[in-house]
């Protein structure tokens, strides 16, 4: 796995959600209870939380922003925090496969 591929993985969860207005990020994700935005929040969260793993550093909590549009652009920054930490090819895979389990519930 190469941090292209998770590149990758995130432009095409991006490209999906980034024109969504409240309403759909408000409805469930498919086959579950929690709303999309909710369900994309966790994965920044998670994507975080890897990368704050990797650099070494204290996990934090993202905040959760005001406006529900702002996700996409949070996923692109804790995805760059990720890949400028170097990790190993098994956590870039992890993230990746994160990150297309997430698109697919969405």
């Amino acid at each position: 796995m190469s941090a292209a591929e998770l590149d990758r993985a995130v432009t095409l969860l991006v490209r999906q959600v980034g024109h969504w207005q409240q309403p759909r990020w408000s409805a469930k994700a498919d086959g579950g209870n929690v709303s999309r935005a909710d369900l994309v929040h966790k994965l920044v969260q998670e994507i975080a939380n890897l990368a704050a793993d990797v650099a070494g550093e204290p996990r934090r909590e993202v905040p959760r922003l005001p406006s529900d549009l702002a996700l996409p652009d949070q996923l692109r920054v804790v995805a760059a925090d990720l890949t400028l930490a170097a990790p190993p090819d098994q956590i870039l895979a992890t993230a990746a496969e994160a990150v297309t389990r997430t698109r697919a519930a969405l």
